[in-house]
């Protein structure tokens, strides 16, 4: 049986218990190593589905929505 996919805020969720893990400081070395590889590879995933995200909203409103970059 496959793992159900995880939505955006689960693996959002995810990132930021890895990231209180390694704020803790109580994580060998060899753990904070595959801790800090699994939360950049969920950061990374997380920031293309928001640009994803973005994208698609700024198609839908035909250019209304300004980009994150541009808002204030």
């Amino acid at each position: 049986m496959t793992k159900k996919q995880q939505s955006f805020e689960e693996r959002l969720e995810e990132l930021e218990s890895i990231v209180r893990k390694m704020e803790g400081g109580s994580l060998p070395l060899n753990e904070t190593l595959a801790a800090y590889e699994a939360g950049m590879q969920l950061s990374k995933a997380l920031s293309e589905e928001l640009s994803a995200a973005e994208a698609r909203m700024l198609e839908l409103s035909g250019g209304q929505v300004k980009p994150m970059e541009d808002a204030p």
